[in-house]
Formats: C-alpha cells, structure tokens, sequence
C-alpha cells in the first residue's frame, strides 16, 4: 500500500487552522488568562503557525512548480499571502485587516496549484525529471 499525501490539501488545511485560531480562539478562550495560560497573543505559537503554513506550502507548491504545472502563479500569491500574515505580526493593531487577504491568498495559492496540477497531470515539459 502507497500512502500518499496530498500537500495542497495540507496547506489549505493548516491554512484555515491558522484563520480560525486567528479569529475564533478569542471569543471562546478569552478567560484563560485568568487561570495563567495565554495561548491567544503568545507570540511563539503565532510565529509557529506561520512558519507551519509556510514550510507545507512551499514544499506543496514546489512540487506543483517543478513537477507539474511550471506556473509561477501559485508561488506569488503564496507569497503575497505569506507577507501578509508577517505584516499581520508587525502591525498587530491592523491584524484583522492583514488575515483576511492572508488567508484568501494562501488558499487561493493552493487551490490554483492543485487546478493546475491535475490539468497538467503527466504534461511534462522537456525539463521535467520525472
């Protein structure tokens, strides 16, 4: 049996795991400061979660760029999606703002390489390696 993982579907998953901590913790965690625990503004676990959703991302669209699809469109708006997230980071009082497109690109970005994945399925250019 071959497992096989599908990493756009793992980006796009820790993509929205990272939307809904960003937005839902607080209104449902917002007492646990109270008992010493402050999971919601700990800046290690933001940063984890970006570097998480980074590290699957590029891995899963460099696969789709070097073995499929040869587009350079999902690695922009991962991109721009990223600097998003990390300007999310800098300016936190404008975080909200910066989520939103910072989700909606990284999504997109995964989205658009797992369409163009499967169209060009086995339409390999002359300097595939596979």
């Amino acid at each position: 049996m071959n497992l096989k993982i599908n990493w756009d579907a793992m980006g796009i998953a820790t993509s929205l795991a990272c939307a809904i901590h960003c937005a839902l913790l607080p209104l449902f965690l917002s007492s646990l400061p109270l008992f010493g625990i402050n999971i919601i503004e700990n800046i290690r676990f933001e940063y984890g979660m970006i570097l998480l959703a980074f590290l699957v991302g590029a891995y899963s669209l460099m696969h789709g760029l070097r073995k499929h699809h040869h587009s350079w469109l999902p690695m922009i708006l991962f991109a721009i999606g990223i600097v998003f997230l990390l300007a999310k980071m800098y300016w936190h009082e404008w975080r909200n703002w910066f989520l939103v497109p910072a989700v909606v690109a990284i999504v997109t970005a995964h989205f658009v390489n797992y369409r163009m994945c499967r169209v060009h399925d086995h339409g390999h250019a002359d300097d595939c390696n596979h």
